[in-house]
């Protein structure tokens, strides 16, 4: 099911119009789950750290044992010459992704150099810089290499993403706040998590059981760079109850700014609008 509008699909070496077939019933990602995925983002005629989500879907692949089948600079290629279909004023999701096409040792292995590859676009709006979540604790927690493929944009752990976003929003809220093995803090069901106290920003130090995003990175360069300190530590839920500011960072929206947890309320604090505005300006420099 398509999120946004307006699909482009890069399959079989050219552009198709609209949301086309890619996989077949007995591929073996269609049957055993072997997809991976990244997201980019076009926006007002910049695609920020576009090569750097290429690579990372390239390294996903090998983490899931697929053979990747175009370079990085070959795929940063691809999105940008799709993206000029679009109007100038378009925000483009841009999504890069591989499966498995036939399986290996006894069907479960992924056969090498078998491999899938198609290049999804579709219009999606940035939400207004205010748009805020709140967020709730859930039971489900975020796993570790040993049983996952936490080193891996994998579609495979979605579902449990999922889960946690379900019960939060049964309980009233947008988002979930996420314990990994050991119960300390990882990040929301969907992005990376940042607190500030006192000044300084805060966010989860990663411990393997959480993609630590391409996007965090940039946020935590960017605000070092601006004279703030950053420390990436290990947390508690109580750390983010009594923090002075919350936001959450991902590719799809950048900066979401948290307005609560559980009981706690929190203002849209100027960290969290600095971080914002930092990484547009650095998305327009550069």
């Amino acid at each position: 099911m398509a999120t946004g509008t307006n699909i482009r699909t890069y399959f079989e070496g050219r552009w198709h119009d609209g949301d086309v077939p890619i996989m077949r019933a007995a591929d073996h990602g269609s049957w055993l789950g072997s997809t991976v995925f990244d997201g980019a983002r076009w926006v007002d005629g910049v695609a920020p750290d576009l090569a750097a989500h290429c690579a990372r879907v390239n390294a996903s692949a090998e983490a899931l044992m697929i053979t990747p089948t175009v370079t990085t600079e070959e795929m940063v290629e691809i999105a940008l010459e799709g993206v000029k279909s679009y109007p100038p004023e378009a925000a483009v999701y841009i999504r890069p992704m591989y499966w498995a096409l036939d399986g290996g040792h006894l069907a479960i292995v992924p056969r090498e150099n078998a491999t899938g590859f198609a290049l999804c676009l579709e219009e999606i709006p940035m939400a207004p810089p205010d748009t805020a979540t709140t967020l709730t604790r859930t039971r489900f927690r975020r796993p570790v290499l040993e049983d996952n493929l936490t080193n891996a944009k994998a579609g495979c752990l979605y579902p449990n993403n999922a889960r946690m976003l379900a019960e939060a929003r049964a309980k009233g809220f947008g988002n979930a706040l996420v314990a990994d093995a050991m119960g300390n803090v990882a990040e929301s069901a969907t992005s990376n998590l940042f607190i500030v106290r006192d000044g300084v920003v805060l966010t989860p130090i990663p411990n393997g059981t959480f993609l630590a995003g391409i996007t965090r990175a940039r946020h935590i360069a960017n605000l070092r760079a601006d004279g703030v300190e950053v420390r990436e530590t290990v947390l508690s839920f109580e750390d983010v109850a009594e923090a002075d500011e919350v936001f959450l960072s991902g590719n799809m929206m950048k900066v979401t700014p948290v307005t609560a947890f559980d009981d706690r309320q929190y203002q849209i604090g100027p960290l969290t609008r600095r971080a914002r505005a930092l990484y547009w300006d650095w998305a327009h420099a550069n």
